[in-house]
Formats: structure tokens, C-alpha cells, sequence
């Protein structure tokens, strides 16, 4: 490969990958906001490499021309570049651009227009253009050919100061495509109509004209969102800052003649607790650090703080519940306000009876002790400067209710008749009198008969039947009592003895052992009489009949 091609090569390169840079790096670094200028005029020095073969003649003295000779043409180091580019706006631009390059075998010169992207940056512009035109070459000794040209490339501006820069590099693809039908033969078809593809360099001074018109100054209001404020309120403060560059990040810095200030980028907040009534000052700076000029702006805002009036608190105090038997608990609770909104506290509490415990606002009174009646409770509110209010609040406490009634054993019935075990003797009849009489003057009272038997008594039932014959007595038996039987339950129990036990059962009163005795089936268990009849009487009567 020769030095002339790998030149066009790397000078393509270039121009490609500073088209790929002029597009993507906007996205990564901040642009410039100033106004572009109406008209930029570049004018430098220009390097190309042709690109191509063409036909080149000679003219020997004294002969006729030869046939022109296929020539790849090489670099080309002398030449001038001039474009000249209208700018729309910031970005976009139309240009006119004028190219010649000099060389012993072939003179090319170029005249092209096209749009042109240009990102603006602080220091530094990159554009990107295309260009359609004229391409003409004039190889040595061969008629010149017009043919058609384009220019695709890009490149970058160094600002000097606003009415000039510096091209540091451009680097173009040049194309041209021309006719030498007229001079080459028919048979070299690829030298009838060369395409040249070539590569240029260029860089040169850059001249400004017109726009870039003078920035407006930075300017920064402030506000508070309240003009006045009572001691202890807060007061917020914001900035809003114009014609700074809105792709920097903007520096703000607060100051107050009064409060505790907390400020952060646009917003600030001043504590204005423990200030004395009076008028202050928020001040903002807001400056841009990234630019060299114009680049800060400050504004005030004025609040005034008044000292509330000095009214006391306000309380009101309840008890829950507000009646308790002696030995139970209220909790006292007092609701504290102030009407110049300064903090409060509750304390200080008494009462008349019992003992009174609590913190904050309630507090539990508890009556263990203290005699029935009236307990008066006492809170004092307090605020921060010590004005106080109290309130009171009252519990009755109540004498407990007697204790519910009981169920009582009243007496125990032996049963020694080894004959008639069942049988109540004279000894029990006097002790189910008492129960009868008990039962007479309780009319809601009702008697429990718990029947027991030894387990060495083998007669059947005789638990049961001990207790039914207690009812059978005092029932009907011969002190004619005449309690009415639904009045009296029989039950049997696991005592293992020769008894029959009697309850007394008040009204709202359970039998205890409930649980550990059982009901009596009295359909299936009769009470025994105390003196049946002879079995003979009995057949003899069923005789007569």
C-alpha cells in the first residue's frame, strides 16, 4: 500500500470519528447560551489527498502529446481553505466553501454549500457539515474537468475572544467524480470517468461577525412565605434566580440578621424561637461558579417577629368513671391549651382522698382506703413562662355491695337402724325441723338433701333413698312443715358414710358441691314410709277387693 493511500485513509478516519465527537458530545458537556454570531468567515491553509487515478499528459518538445498516462495523484501540501457560514441559530448554519490544492501533476479546487451543525460550549465550538458542489481538477497537460463534488466532515473552533477563533483541525471526505472521455481511450473505461475520494486537512483563523448580544445580568428574588410571625413560629424563605445559565448548577448561600437559619439551594427555614419582637432580614446569594463573568446575584426579604400576649392556659380536667366503689381506680385526664400557642405542661396533682399518681396530662386516683363520698382531684397547667391554671375533677367513691349470699351446710342426719337404714329417727326429724323452719322464713331459699351410704352397705339405692325420704318428711311427714317439694333437691354423695346432708341454698346462691354430687331420678327412687304395712294385710286387702 503506498504512502498517499494510507494518508487518504487516516485522513477519512479522522473525519469520521470527529463527526461521531461533534454529535455525541453535546450530550456530555454543557453548551453555551450566548447568542451565536450572524456571519463566521474561516480562512486557513488546507492539505489534501486526492483520492485517485487520472489521466495525465505530457508535452515533449518537438513531438506530438503522447496519450495521457494513468497517474494516482498524491498529496497534495500547498493549498488555502475559505468558507463562509450564515447561522440561522445556535446550532445551524448554511456555508459556501472555496478549496484549492496545488501540486505538479494536477491542481483540484472545490466550490460547495451545504448545512453546517454546530455545537457551541464555553470555549469551544464543534461543528459537522455536508456540502454539494462543483469538483474541479486540472491534471498536467489534459483539459480540465468540472465534474460533480461533495464534502462530508467536521471539526473544532478554539475561542480566542468573541470575534475570533482558532480551527484547530477540520477533516473532510471530499468526493469528485469526473469526464476525460474527450482524451482517454475508449478501451480505459475506469480512466474515461475517475472517481476521486479523497481526504483534506485543514485549520486557519476564524473571523466573528454580527450577534453575540449582551447578556442580560443575572438577577434573584427573594420572598418569605409569611411578613409576620409570632416568637417561636417559623418563617421560609426561597430564591428564584433569572438569566443564569440553565445548565449549571447554581451556588446558594443564606444569611439572616435574626433566628436560626437552615438553608438549602433555593429554600431556607429561620427559627425565630427566643427572638426578641422586632424586624429582620433574609439574604440569598446565588452564584454560578462555572462562569467567569455576570456570574452572581443576591436579593433580601424582610419578616417581622412580634411577642405574643402573655394570657394564662387553659385547662379542663374529667375523671373516668366518675363513681368507683372503695378499693377500684379513676384515671383523671386534663386537656391544656394555650391561647398564645406557647408550650404547656400539666402537674401538680392532689386529691382529698385516696393516693393520686400520674406525669403529663392524666394521671389514676386509686380509692384503696379511703371512706366513702366525694374525692375532689387538682392538675395545674403551666407554660413556658410560668403562667399556670387549674382544674379540678371528681370521683365518687361508693360502699361496696354486701357479698353475694351463700350456700350453707345446716345440719348432718345420722342413719344407725341397721334394719331400716333409711329411716329418719326421731333425732333427725328434730334437725329437718330446723331446716323446715329455715325454709319458712327464707320463702326464696330452697334445700339441697345430699344422700350418702357406706360402701359396706350393699342395699341398693340407699344413697337416693336416704335423701328422698328426707324430702318426704319435711314434705309432708308428721310435723306437717308442708314445704312445697319443688322446693327441695335431692342429690347423692361420695362421702362413704351413713348420712344425709342438708343445704340451705339463699336466692342467687349455687350449690357448691354441684360438681361432685348427683341429682336423684326420683321416678325411679320412692321415699320408704315409716311404717309400711304388713305384707299379709296387703294380700288380704287385695282379696277383699
Amino acid at each position: 500500500m503506498s504512502l498517499g493511500s494510507q494518508a487518504h485513509r487516516r485522513c477519512a478516519s479522522l473525519a469520521l470519528v470527529l463527526t461521531f465527537v461533534v454529535l455525541l458530545l453535546p450530550s456530555l458537556v454543557s453548551a453555551q447560551d450566548e447568542a451565536p454570531p450572524k456571519v463566521d468567515l474561516f480562512i486557513g491553509y488546507q492539505w489534501l489527498n486526492p483520492g485517485g487515478t487520472v489521466p495525465v499528459g505530457s508535452n515533449p518538445p518537438f513531438q506530438p502529446p503522447p496519450p495521457p498516462v494513468p497517474t494516482k495523484l498524491p498529496s497534495m501540501p500547498i493549498g488555502y481553505g475559505v468558507t463562509g457560514t450564515y447561522n440561522f441559530d445556535k446550532w445551524w448554519g448554511l456555508s459556501i466553501d472555496v478549496g484549492g490544492n496545488f501540486q505538479d501533476l494536477a491542481t483540484e479546487s472545490t466550490i460547495s454549500v451545504g448545512p453546517r451543525f454546530m455545537w457551541r460550549g464555553e470555549n469551544i465550538n464543534m461543528f459537522a457539515h455536508t456540502l454539494l458542489g462543483l469538483n474541479r481538477l486540472s491534471p498536467k497537460d489534459v483539459n480540465s474537468s468540472n465534474g460533480i463534488g461533495a464534502v462530508l466532515g467536521g471539526g473544532i473552533d478554539l475561542k480566542i475572544w468573541k470575534s475570533l477563533s482558532f480551527r484547530l483541525i477540520e477533516a473532510d471526505y471530499v468526493l469528485g467524480r469526473h469526464n476525460f472521455a474527450d482524451v482517454v481511450p475508449i478501451t480505459e473505461s475506469h480512466l474515461r470517468h475517475p472517481v476521486l475520494e479523497g481526504a483534506r486537512l485543514r485549520t486557519g483563523l476564524v473571523f466573528n461577525f454580527g450577534g453575540g448580544g449582551k447578556e442580560a445580568p443575572v438577577a434573584a428574588s427573594c420572598s418569605v412565605d409569611h411578613n409576620e410571625v409570632m416568637v417561636g413560629e417559623p418563617v421560609h424563605a426561597t430564591v428564584s434566580a433569572s438569566n443564569f445559565n440553565p445548565k449549571h448548577t447554581l451556588t446558594y448561600n443564606w444569611s439572616s440578621t435574626g433566628g436560626k437559619l437552615e438553608g438549602k439551594d433555593t429554600g431556607a427555614s429561620i427559627d425565630t424561637t427566643g427572638l426578641a419582637g422586632g424586624n429582620y432580614t433574609v439574604t440569598a446569594r446565588v452564584s454560578d461558579p462555572k462562569a467567569k463573568k455576570n456570574n452572581e446575584a443576591s436579593c433580601t426579604s424582610n419578616f417581622t417577629v412580634k411577642e405574643p400576649p402573655k394570657n394564662p392556659p387553659q385547662v379542663s380536667c374529667s375523671a373516668s368513671p366518675t363513681s368507683v366503689q372503695a378499693g377500684a381506680s379513676s384515671t383523671i385526664s386534663c386537656t391544656c391549651t394555650s391561647p398564645d400557642n406557647v408550650p404547656v405542661t400539666v402537674g401538680g396533682w392532689t386529691a382529698t382522698g385516696g393516693s393520686i399518681s400520674g406525669s403529663g396530662n392524666s394521671a389514676t386516683l386509686n380509692t384503696t382506703g379511703a371512706p366513702a363520698g366525694t374525692v375532689t382531684i387538682n392538675a395545674t397547667c403551666t407554660d413556658s413562662r410560668g403562667l399556670t391554671a387549674s382544674s379540678t375533677a371528681s370521683v365518687t367513691i361508693e360502699n361496696p355491695p354486701p357479698p353475694p349470699p351463700q350456700a350453707n351446710k345446716l345440719n348432718e342426719c345420722q342413719y344407725p337402724n341397721k334394719m331400716k337404714p333409711w329411716r329418719v329417727d326421731n333425732t333427725c326429724k328434730a334437725m329437718l325441723d330446723d331446716a323446715a323452719l329455715k325454709l319458712q322464713q327464707d320463702p326464696e331459699a330452697k334445700l339441697v338433701v345430699v344422700g350418702n351410704a357406706d360402701p359396706k352397705e350393699k342395699r341398693k339405692n340407699l344413697a337416693a333413698e336416704r335423701a328422698v325420704d328426707v324430702k318426704a318428711y319435711i314434705a309432708g311427714g308428721e310435723a306437717k312443715q308442708n314445704i312445697d317439694p319443688s322446693r327441695i333437691e335431692t342429690r347423692t354423695g361420695n362421702e362413704g358414710t351413713m348420712t344425709s346432708e342438708q343445704w340451705i341454698v339463699p336466692s342467687g346462691a349455687t350449690f357448691p358441691e354441684a360438681d361432685s354430687t348427683t341429682a336423684v331420678d326420683e321416678t325411679k327412687v320412692k321415699a320408704i314410709p315409716d311404717h309400711p304395712k304388713p305384707a299379709a294385710k296387703k294380700a288380704a286387702a287385695k282379696k277383699t277387693q
